[in-house]
C-alpha cells in the first residue's frame, strides 16, 4: 500500500481534508467524536506522523508546519477574500503534507509596537506566508528576527518582499480599461488610492497605459481616492462623471453602482463600471460586475510551492512569480451596439 494522505483519511471518513488536518494536529473546531473517528481511521490505513517527521529530518517530503499572518485591517473590510485566499492555501498545504496555523497581524503592532506575532515568538513553524501587504518598516522587523523562509502572497517589493505570489494586477487592468474603450467608450474615470497599496498601483499603471495609447487625458477629478490611511474605503463622487469607471476591486465597484443608483443613473445604460477580483463581497452579491478573475488558487499553490523549494534548499524559490487571471464578462458595462 502506498503513502496515506489526509484526503485518503477525509475520503474514508467524510469530512473535509482541513477537518482531518485540524484533528490530527490537536486543532479546535473538531467534536471529541469526530476526532476519535479520525484518529482510529488514521490508524487503521496505518498513518503515522512520526514517520512523516523523520523523513523531513532528512530533507525528503514531510510535516512542515507553515504560518500564515493576515493585517488586521483587511479583515475589516476584505475578511472574505483574503479568508478564501487562506482556505485555498490551507486546502492545498493538506494535499502537500504540510500544517498551516493563522495569526491576525493587530493594527497596533504593525503601526507602533512592531511586536512579533507569537507564532513567530514560540518558534513553532519552520516558514512563513504573509498575506497582503503590510508596512515595510515591520516586514524588516520580523524578517531580523525570523530567520526561516517568508514568503508574500498579494504583495511585492523590490526591497523587502522579493519572494513574492502575485495577480497580474498590471496587465489585469489593462484589459478591463481596454475593453470599456472597444465599447467606444472614451470618457474613463479610475477609482482607487493609487498610493495605499503595490497592487492598487499597479492597476492604476495598467490603466494609464491604456488611456494613453488611446491618446486619451483623464481629468483629475476621475482619479478618485477610495481609502483612508488605516485601509477604511469610502469615496465621493465628482459632480461631473465620465462614461465609466475602471475600479480597483470589486468591493469598490459594488458602492459605486449603489451610489449611482442613489443618485438616478443607470448602470450600464448611463454610466458603465468594471471591478477587479471577480469576488462577491458582502452586501453586492447580486451585482452582476464585468470583472478581471484572479486566480487566488493557483496564487496559493505557487506560494506554497515557493515555501517548499526553499525548505529543502534554501537557493531555490526565491523570486517573483506573477499568475495572470481572465476577464470575466457580467452586464455593468454598456455594450457598443451591433
Amino acid at each position: 500500500m502506498g503513502k496515506v494522505r489526509l484526503v485518503d483519511i477525509a475520503e474514508k471518513v467524510g469530512v473535509s481534508s482541513v477537518t482531518v488536518h485540524n484533528a490530527l494536529s490537536g486543532q479546535k473546531g473538531v467534536s471529541a467524536g469526530m476526532r476519535e473517528k479520525i484518529l482510529k481511521a488514521a490508524e487503521e490505513m496505518g498513518y503515522r506522523q512520526e514517520a512523516a517527521a523523520k523523513k523531513r529530518e532528512q530533507g525528503t517530503e514531510g510535516f512542515w508546519k507553515i504560518g500564515v499572518i493576515i493585517a488586521e485591517n483587511y479583515l475589516a473590510q476584505y475578511s472574505t477574500y483574503y479568508w478564501k485566499m487562506y482556505q485555498e492555501l490551507s486546502l492545498i498545504a493538506t494535499e502537500k503534507q504540510c500544517y498551516t496555523t493563522i495569526e491576525v497581524l493587530k493594527k497596533d503592532a504593525e503601526r507602533k509596537t512592531l511586536e512579533l506575532p507569537q507564532i513567530v515568538k514560540n518558534n513553532g513553524i519552520d516558514a512563513l506566508i504573509i498575506i497582503g501587504e503590510i508596512s515595510r518598516i515591520y516586514v524588516r522587523h520580523l524578517k531580523k528576527y525570523l530567520q526561516k523562509p517568508i514568503v508574500f502572497l498579494d504583495f511585492y517589493d523590490n526591497e523587502i518582499a522579493r519572494d513574492a505570489v502575485i495577480a497580474d494586477n498590471f496587465q489585469g487592468m489593462y484589459q478591463m480599461t481596454e475593453l470599456l474603450f472597444a465599447q467606444g467608450i472614451r470618457e474613463i474615470g479610475f477609482i482607487g488610492s493609487i498610493y495605499a497599496t503595490s497592487s492598487i498601483m499597479d492597476r492604476y499603471c495598467g490603466f494609464q497605459k491604456s488611456v494613453m495609447e488611446h491618446r486619451v487625458q483623464v481629468p483629475e477629478e476621475w482619479v478618485i481616492e477610495d481609502r483612508d490611511d488605516l485601509g477604511q474605503v469610502g469615496f465621493e463622487l465628482p459632480r461631473r462623471l465620465p462614461e465609466a469607471f475602471a475600479c480597483n476591486c470589486d468591493l469598490v465597484a459594488g458602492m459605486l453602482i449603489t451610489k449611482l443608483k442613489e443618485q438616478g443613473y443607470r448602470v450600464p445604460e448611463d454610466i458603465s463600471v468594471t471591478g477587479f477580483d471577480n469576488f462577491l463581497q458582502p452586501g453586492y452579491a447580486d451585482m452582476r460586475i464585468t470583472t478581471y478573475e484572479i486566480n487566488t488558487r493557483a496564487m496559493a499553490k505557487v506560494a506554497l510551492d515557493k515555501i517548499l523549494k526553499q525548505l529543502k534548499n534554501p537557493d531555490k524559490g526565491r523570486n517573483l512569480e506573477i499568475i495572470s487571471g481572465r476577464v470575466i464578462w457580467k452586464n455593468s458595462v454598456k455594450m457598443r451596439p451591433l
